[in-house]
């Protein structure tokens, strides 16, 4: 069997834990900050859990973990 490539794309995007869950960073931090509350910003700050159908398609992209 060949080697699989990794999607780069995901690759910068997502992480795989250790329990194969995925994790991605929360999005609409970028700009446009100043109408958001702290409280929002702080909760943007950390990652999360993708949802187990949406982390199966990422997975494969990752066919070595976080590439």
């Amino acid at each position: 069997m060949p080697k699989l490539k990794t999607k780069r794309a995901a690759a910068k995007r997502f992480r795989i834990t250790r329990r194969r869950k995925v994790m991605h960073f929360r999005a609409t931090r970028s700009h446009l900050l100043r109408k958001k509350s702290a409280r929002k910003k702080r909760y943007l700050r950390h990652p999360a859990i993708l949802q187990s159908g949406d982390a199966r398609h990422v997975r494969r992209m990752l066919p070595y973990g976080s590439g």
